[in-house]
């Protein structure tokens, strides 16, 4: 788009340049050349008239006197009498004059160029042509003007392509750093360049970009304390129902500490992904066998149903990210799907895949884009959670530069595909 806008400016420019070019030829054209000839018109007529023999004189005379008269120019000149009969002529022989057209002595088209009509006092007319030379059709001042006009053309041409190229490229870093704010990167800005609307426009963007830096990291902040501060009654309540066990059912008392649990670990769920969303990249980079994470999270799963296979892989990032990862969709597996539960992890060139397959029912496909929100539930399930498990797995992947896709969603098998760089 931005292209062809830049091109759009650019044509707009030579446009306006060579409609004015047009514009200034025609008016010269038509007004500064139509008075040149008037006036030589009027010259010529004058010097016929104070210089010719009357009407009734001999044709050698009045062939003399038109000799004197064209001395010195290079024109074609006839004389005619009221009835249209050559008296005298100069240079190439004209024609008699069209009277339906020259009626009032007005200039005539005869072709190849202009003919000059003059009627005389006396009934005479006088018919001059210009002499050029045959390979120049074109007088000498309309060659110049032409190529006054074109070298203009050009020069505004090539003046007018790093304004135009200016414009657009301050444009597309602006576009730039929208595509990078709409991507998450609340540091995004621009460079104000100029005083122009363009660079309102940049510093508008500035403004705002900020303004959502603050709100967002407001909010994060608001959720993090917040999430902390629960900490505090959710110990309190803990140790009142230790003191109080004698006095509760035993059934009571485990829904209780089930609650308890789930209220504790949707907790730590928001304060790790508030912690992951305060900054954009992994600052840890240790070196991390993704295969042996991923047997050693199984492991702690007392269930012979999970399956660990693959190569072993060195990546770099944050390992207890990355094994919080793992463990999150192993228990999604667990939780929602069907046993056995296969992991693998396989490298793809630059890239290292780890997959996590379950043999349930899979999910509706409605629910397929909106699996990785957080505290998205889906309609039915009774099998608990926080709702930030698979949003966690996604945050850590983005993490850590990958993806985290639906790689499959059957009626006897669902997987979830993770791909980050090696």
């Amino acid at each position: 788009m931005l292209r062809r806008l830049y091109f759009r400016i650019y044509l707009a420019v030579l446009g306006s340049l060579l409609t004015f070019a047009l514009a200034v030829g025609f008016a010269w054209r038509s007004v500064g050349e139509s008075s040149h000839r008037r006036h030589s018109t009027e010259m010529l007529m004058q010097a016929a008239q104070n210089v010719l023999p009357p009407a009734d004189a001999s044709e050698a005379w009045q062939q003399l006197a038109l000799a004197e008269i064209t001395r010195g120019m290079q024109v074609d000149l006839s004389l005619y009498s009221s009835d249209l009969k050559l008296l005298a002529s100069v240079g190439k022989p004209l024609p008699p004059p069209d009277l339906a057209r020259s009626a009032h002595g007005a200039f005539a088209q005869f072709r190849p160029s202009l003919v000059w009509n003059m009627q005389l006092p006396d009934g005479r007319w006088l018919r001059a042509h210009p002499q050029g030379p045959p390979d120049h059709p074109l007088p000498v001042e309309g060659i110049a003007f032409v190529g006054a006009m074109l070298l203009l053309l050009i020069v505004v041409g090539v003046a007018a392509h790093p304004i135009a190229r200016r414009i657009t490229r301050r444009l597309e870093h602006l576009q730039a750093g929208v595509e990078s704010l709409g991507r998450g990167d609340l540091t995004a800005r621009v460079d104000v360049q100029g005083h122009d609307e363009v660079a309102a426009l940049a510093a508008s963007f500035n403004g705002a970009a900020t303004r959502i830096e603050e709100l967002v990291n407001a909010h994060r902040l608001l959720l993090a304390n917040a999430s902390h501060e629960l900490r505090t009654p959710l110990t309190r309540i803990r140790m009142a129902i230790e003191l109080q066990k004698n006095q509760i059912e035993p059934a009571r008392q485990r829904a209780l500490e089930q609650d308890i649990q789930e209220l504790d670990a949707m907790i730590e769920d928001i304060l790790l992904s508030s912690r992951i969303d305060a900054s954009a990249h992994t600052t840890a980079h240790e070196e991390v066998d993704l295969l042996a994470l991923a047997a050693e999270e199984c492991a702690r799963f007392a269930n012979s149903g999970i399956d660990v296979s693959g190569e072993a892989v060195i990546v770099h990032g944050d390992p207890t990210l990355l094994r919080r990862m793992v463990r999150n969709l192993v228990e999604n597996g667990l939780r929602h799907g069907a046993l056995p539960l296969d992991v693998s992890v396989i490298k793809n060139g630059k890239r290292v895949v780890l997959q996590v397959t379950d043999h349930g029912s899979g999910i509706p496909a409605a629910a397929v884009n909106t699996i990785f929100e957080p505290f998205v539930r889906l309609p039915g399930s009774a099998a608990g959670g926080t709702g930030l498990g698979l949003s966690l797995v996604r945050k850590i992947a983005q993490h850590h530069g990958g993806t985290a896709i639906v790689a499959n969603n059957g009626p006897r098998q669902f997987t979830v595909k993770i791909e980050f760089p090696v």
